[in-house]
């Protein structure tokens, strides 16, 4: 028996996105962030003299629209999206200042993952991501 013949060379695959990783990164750090805001709930109901409907509403809803921006970081327009999260937490601060110290922290990795952002952006602008070298190099 022969062997069959191929029609040519096997496609390579598709280079990775380098957008992809970082666009998860985002949308986890959301998700946990949600959930720090609404563990924080309690908090304010035991040491902040209850939680007002006031309180527990904007809580809530923050944390509605951390969860919702977790799915939308494909947009263009999803990072200053998730700063004004981060005001929105920090302004959170009047119902209780650990509102405000989850808002800080949260700023803090946000900060983190925007220099992450600046790295990407600097190393595919000099071609040097691993998935824009040639196979074979490392």
């Amino acid at each position: 028996m022969s062997e069959p013949e191929t029609a040519g060379p096997e496609p390579s695959p598709a280079a990775p996105d380098p957008w992809k990783g970082l666009r998860g990164v985002m949308a986890g750090a959301l998700v946990l962030e949600a959930i720090t805001v609404l563990l924080a709930l309690p908090v304010v109901a035991d040491i902040a003299g209850g939680v007002t409907w006031a309180s527990g509403t904007y809580l809530v809803v923050l944390a509605a629209l951390m969860i919702a921006g977790a799915g939308l970081q494909r947009r263009s327009w999803a990072v200053p999206f998730n700063l004004g999260l981060q005001i929105l937490v920090l302004a959170g601060g009047i119902f209780h200042i650990s509102i405000a110290v989850i808002g800080v922290v949260f700023l803090a990795v946000w900060a983190f993952i925007l220099v992450l952002r600046s790295d990407v952006k600097r190393r595919m602008a000099a071609g040097t991501l691993p998935s824009q070298r040639p196979r074979g190099s490392l």
